[in-house]
Order: C-alpha cells, then structure tokens, then sequence
C-alpha cells in the first residue's frame, strides 16, 4: 500500500503512523515523489489495516497497490526514478550509453578502450570479470584482477565501471570495485543473488532473463528493492523465440509496456539480443526511438580476436557511428545524448 501523509503533517504525527505501521508488521519504504511525504508499505496485508492506518492525524490517504510488483510499479510511485552514478544521471531527458568489451582482457587494452569510448560519448564503462559461459571451456574471465584493471581505468579516466556479479560468492568481491552491479540474464530468478542485491549499496542494472515475462522481470527487481536498495536499472537484452537468424529476439514493445508499468530506468543490450554485430546500430536506433533511457553496447578494437562473445561486438568505428545517429533520433524524440 502507499500511504500519503498532509502536507501540513508534523514530525510526531509522521512518527506516530510510522510505528504504527511497523506494529502491524509492515515495512516501510520512503517514497521520493511528491512535496508531501509517502511511505511505500510492504508485508502481510491481511495484518496492515488500511482503515485504521487512514484514521491516524496527518494521513491524505492509503492507496491499494494492485499491482503484484508493489515498490516498482507507476501506481506506488509515478515520477520517474532517475539514478545518480558519479556525474552520470541514468533517467530522465538524458540518454545513457555503457560501453566496452563484454570481458576485461588486458591493462592497456581497458585504458586505451575506455579513454577513446568516453571521448566518443560514453558515459560509463562496462567489462566482465566473472563470465557465466555457456561452454565451460570457454574463457571465464579474470576474476578480481579483471575487477582491478576496471577500477584503475575509472580513476585514470575518470568513467564509473559496471561489472556482473554471478552468485553470492562473488557478489562482496564485486561489490567493492564497481559502480553499478549487473545481475544478468541467467541469474534473473536467482533469488539468494537478488536478496542479496537488495542489501548493496550499489545501483544494480537488473537484465531480464530470456524466457521471462514483464512480470515475472519487474518481480525480480522488487525482490531487489523489497530489501531496500531502491536503484534498479532495467535492461531489456533479447528473448528466447522462434527465429534462428538472431542470437534472440529484442523485444522492442517491452520498452513502452516497461515504461508504463514502472517507474525505474530502462536501458536495452542490442549486443545481446542480436549477437550480430551488424544489427546493433539499427536496433540501438529503435531502442531510443521506442523510448529506452540508454543502451549497452559491446565494443572491442578487434572483435575478431576478442575472448568473449567477438561476433556481437563493434569496432570504435562503428561506435562512432552509432553515436552519430543516435544524436539524429535523439532529438527526434525530445532526448539528448
């Protein structure tokens, strides 16, 4: 439920409905909406007396929450959350590009790609440094040291780092290096990892699996926020269907149905959904033209010769590229980059 206090509510009367609440075992979320204060409230319904609570001095009013996805959804909060990173604001006007090579492989090569990307208009730096692989022959990543070489490129450019983290085990070790934690795809209904994001003190970019439903994504992120870190990034990356041309399919209707629904950020991985390099550009322009708030973008000097997922990868060139016509639909539909 979401509960509206008066503006003209005193402290003690906000404290007063506040214990309240927590008395009938409700868990209470500070809601950043309004000029009036509004307490997001989860738990057992059947114990949380709407009517009582509606009584108590200083309460507007108590707001049902029909939505199975309680703190997310439009109806709990409808401004749209926008999740400061640094300098970089994820939501809102502005868009939002991460980029880099899905795994971090060498020192010079993060630099050298992370100095050039951000001169090229990126505005956060991605990298992987524990690999879920479908093979397990294939390369699995650095580990912590890949974490390093991220978090030294950050100080030496200057850029805020993502990185996933693909269990609890490995959750603290990431935790301590990045800026933005990514939980992806495969991990989506992973709940110990979920629960245990919603402890971080990090934002968290939340990727839907590939046979999910909106439901069942914006249910993940609430497991994240339930535990009271708030700043969830969603990110729409390809679904699983019938095609075969495509690694998956992005599902660009998600974009305007997710933004409707809920109040957080949603970015779209066209490196993922197509795993061709040659549709990236193209559907990175339908991803902003449907409404997305950034996208993250795969790229690699010599996608050839890269150690994780090269055939999904772009060069610095045809970043320059995207760039340059994203900026064209961009102002076409009232953003900026």
């Amino acid at each position: 439920m979401l509960v509206v206090m008066n503006d003209s509510a005193t402290k003690r009367e906000i404290k007063r409905v506040s214990k309240l609440i927590k008395k009938m075992g409700g868990k209470i979320h500070p809601i950043s909406d309004e000029t009036a204060v509004s307490m997001g409230i989860t738990g057992d319904e059947s114990t949380l007396k709407a009517d009582e609570i509606s009584r108590m001095p200083g309460v507007r009013n108590v707001n049902d929450i029909r939505k199975p996805y309680k703190l997310g959804s439009r109806e709990m909060k409808s401004k749209d959350t926008v999740i400061k990173v640094g300098k970089v604001n994820i939501g809102g006007k502005r868009l939002t590009i991460i980029a880099g090579s899905c795994a971090v492989e060498t020192v010079e090569g993060t630099n050298e790609g992370g100095r050039l990307l951000q001169m090229l208009g990126a505005d956060l730096l991605r990298g992987g440094a524990f690999k879920p692989r479908t093979s397990p022959y294939s390369f699995q990543g650095l580990g912590e040291r890949g974490l390093e070489i991220l978090a030294d490129a950050r100080e030496l450019i200057d850029i805020p780092v993502v990185s996933e983290a693909v269990d609890t085990e490995s959750f603290n070790v990431v935790e301590k290096y990045v800026d933005i934690i990514q939980i992806g795809a495969r991990n989506m209904q992973n709940f110990s990892l979920l629960k245990r994001a919603g402890k971080s003190y990090r934002p968290i970019l939340l990727k839907r699996g590939i046979s999910a439903t909106i439901s069942e994504f914006l249910l993940a992120a609430e497991y994240i926020m339930v535990g009271g870190n708030y700043n969830v990034i969603l990110c729409e990356r390809g679904i699983r269907t019938f095609n075969d041309y495509t690694r998956f399919t992005l599902d660009i209707s998600s974009i305007p149905e997710l933004k409707k629904l809920t109040h957080l950020p949603v970015i779209v991985d066209p490196s993922h959904a197509s795993g061709r390099r040659d549709l990236i550009i193209p559907l990175s322009k339908a991803s902003i033209a449907a409404g997305a708030d950034g996208l993250m973008i795969e790229v690699h000097p010599d996608p050839e010769k890269a150690l994780s997922d090269g055939y999904q990868s772009i060069t610095f060139e045809h970043f320059s590229e995207l760039m340059r016509e994203l900026r064209l639909i961009a102002k076409a539909v009232g953003r900026i980059l």
